[in-house]
């Protein structure tokens, strides 16, 4: 079944019933979680998915916000007695990273470990990281304090759906959400590496969006506004990202 589905929708910092943002698509052939700041463990069960059905995982940048539960993550899943194999998809600079931190816990060495197979996707993105008869994901860099990669899901159904990740607008982000039916688009305040909810609605109306869903936001404050902001520069649909939102 295609659904796509907001796991978490935070910043950096997460609050009460708000995670960091992570996500997760899947198809009947492929189940595709991005990122995992947060354990997405307990996210995953709320919504009837099983960490042992994952097919893919995606890391888009290595901050600790989107990949510091890797190694817990990665012991679950061996204590559920996973056989099957993981793909772990992300840039090099992320993915060498992201293999430091596992080598810590020896995991390797763990009795019984599933094979887990790392696809590094090129410095400048890749058209179908993932692909199949139903899903395509494809990546481009975006531009963040690190290398970080925004992402397209293109549904067999012709539904798509992009995410920018953690970025300030750039050329490859227009790309990206190009004609989309939904962008999920970072608001974290207009900065170094980020984009506010205006930036956002400007984004979205380029771009030609269906839908804005604004994540990877400050909830605690100034919520109203964002949306308010968005809307002053984007004419069409425009909400706030809830973590366990179907979209």
């Amino acid at each position: 079944m295609d659904r796509f589905v907001v796991l978490g929708s935070a910043n950096a910092v997460a609050k009460a019933g708000q995670e960091n943002t992570h996500l997760f698509g899947s198809t009947n052939t492929r189940k595709v979680l991005v990122d995992c700041g947060d354990n997405p463990v307990g996210n995953l069960a709320q919504i009837g998915e099983s960490i042992n059905e994952i097919t893919d995982l995606i890391l888009t940048h290595f901050h600790a916000d989107h990949v510091g539960a890797l190694p817990l993550l990665i012991m679950d899943t061996w204590l559920e007695k996973r056989q099957a194999p993981l793909v772990i998809h992300g840039l090099e600079f992320t993915l060498t990273r992201a293999k430091q931190l596992l080598d810590l816990f020896g995991w390797e060495n763990w009795k019984g470990m599933f094979p887990v197979r790392f696809n590094v996707i090129p410095d400048n993105g890749a058209d179908g990281i993932i692909q199949d008869e139903s899903l395509k994901v494809t990546a481009l860099p975006v531009k963040h304090l690190v290398p970080t990669l925004g992402l397209r899901f293109m549904y067999a159904s012709g539904r798509e759906i992009s995410y920018s990740c953690d970025t300030e607008p750039c050329e490859n982000l227009d790309v990206l959400a190009r004609n989309a039916d939904v962008l999920l688009q970072e608001s974290s305040g207009e900065a170094r590496g980020h984009t506010s909810a205006a930036q956002a609605g400007e984004i979205a109306a380029r771009a030609n969006v269906g839908k804005l869903v604004l994540i990877h936001y400050e909830s605690r404050s100034g919520v109203e506004d964002m949306l308010e902001d968005a809307k002053g520069t984007f004419n069409g649909e425009i909400v706030l990202a809830q973590d366990l939102m179907e979209v």
